[in-house]
């Protein structure tokens, strides 16, 4: 989706700098990022991010080298021809909302439609849905929190359909709740297939991708790459981990060796998944909130193998359950929890941790009880 061929962005210095010479703010850059990769790119103020969304963007052309996107080189398009790709291709997210001040949260979303092609307020609406504002589309800017202001911005960014979301600080100017929505959002694309390009000081939200890309002085110094199955070795630690801490219950077979497990804790502290206390592995809060999402969904399958499949042999459950518990989205597994009456445990007896649907049933099992209840009172 985005390729960089030995690319280099150079501008001339000032007098007092380098001689009058030419200072490279990017130098001899290659990398590749395939489709529905969400990489984020950090580095000290100074080291070249700014330019590297700019070129990315088509905001900006190289001094020298190839920059493919989606199969087209864009190095040295027309400007007409770089304004074309940028509206096919390209959704822009920054740290600054840049919100029309006297527009609406919808005519803020249409005026990118507006660019590319002729605008449509249902469209626009529907960008809105899904970043969770209907309710705030004929608000204007000042009317909305910053929070709601990115969002309206992210919705700006989608409603064209583009292949590549570029994010420049999407969080920087936002509190810590805001944050999470505005992470959680990019993760939503990210799992519906997005190609995301995040720029990012914050370490917390650059562990949020898949790659991380480390720039200092115009190169690209380290690359540090979480594919599906060093992804899937995390989720079997941290599956392993949640075991351990319930202790009573059945514990997950053992997948790795003491070095494998060692050296994918090392990788899962580093990108904050996990902690090392005084010799003991713990979780951070992210790791929690991701052991308990990949638990849900390994003991919902193993409960549907079992129940309803009517599978009886725990190596194949066991199976199954494995392989599950990897793909399975989190709006499925709501669904597969609803289809099973949101059972409290797995085939051996462990906890299943609750979600959001079974929040909601509790609640209209409540509500329904009161109802019985203010009905019996009255007859």
């Amino acid at each position: 989706m985005i390729r960089l061929n030995n690319v280099t962005k150079s501008y001339p210095a000032r007098e007092e700098e380098n001689n009058g010479g030419l200072i490279k703010a990017l130098d001899d850059i290659s990398l590749s990022i395939e489709p529905g990769e969400w990489v984020a790119m950090m580095g000290p103020s100074g080291s070249g991010k700014s330019t590297m969304v700019n070129l990315i963007g088509c905001l900006d052309r190289p001094t020298s080298g190839e920059i493919w996107l989606d199969g087209q080189n864009v190095a040295n398009l027309s400007a007409s021809d770089l304004n074309h790709v940028r509206a096919e291709t390209i959704g822009f997210v920054f740290q600054q909302f840049h919100m029309i001040p006297y527009l609406t949260a919808v005519e803020n979303v249409m005026l990118a439609q507006y660019f590319h092609s002729m605008t449509d307020e249902g469209e626009a609406r529907r960008a809105l849905d899904r970043v969770g504002l209907t309710d705030r589309a004929r608000h204007l800017p000042s009317q909305l929190s910053g929070g709601e202001q990115q969002r309206v911005a992210i919705a700006r960014a989608l409603v064209n359909d583009p292949k590549i979301i570029l994010a420049d600080e999407p969080t920087g100017n936002l509190d810590a709740t805001n944050e999470h929505i505005v992470l959680d959002l990019l993760a939503d694309l990210h799992q519906q297939g997005s190609t995301i390009l995040m720029v990012t000081h914050d370490e917390q939200v650059g562990r949020c991708a898949d790659i991380r890309l480390d720039l200092e002085h115009g190169r690209i110094v380290e690359t540090t790459h979480f594919s599906m199955e060093v992804n899937q070795d995390f989720d079997e630690v941290l599956e392993q981990l949640w075991a351990d801490r319930e202790r009573t219950f059945h514990v997950e077979p053992e997948h790795f060796t003491a070095a494998q497990q060692r050296k994918v804790v090392a990788m899962m502290a580093r990108i904050g998944l996990v902690e090392l206390r005084a010799g003991e592995v713990a979780f951070t809060p992210r790791g929690e909130a991701r052991a308990r999402s990949v638990i849900r969904r390994h003991r919902l399958a193993e409960r549907l193998f079992m129940d309803v499949l009517a599978i009886r042999d725990e190596g194949s459950i066991e199976k199954n359950a494995c392989t599950f518990e990897h793909i399975l989205s989190p709006e499925v597994t709501d669904r597969i929890c609803t289809f099973l009456g949101h059972p409290r445990t797995c085939p051996h007896g462990s906890p299943i941790p609750e979600g959001d649907c079974c929040l909601e049933a509790r609640g209209a099992q409540l509500t329904t009880q009161l109802t019985n209840l203010q009905t019996s009172l009255l007859s």
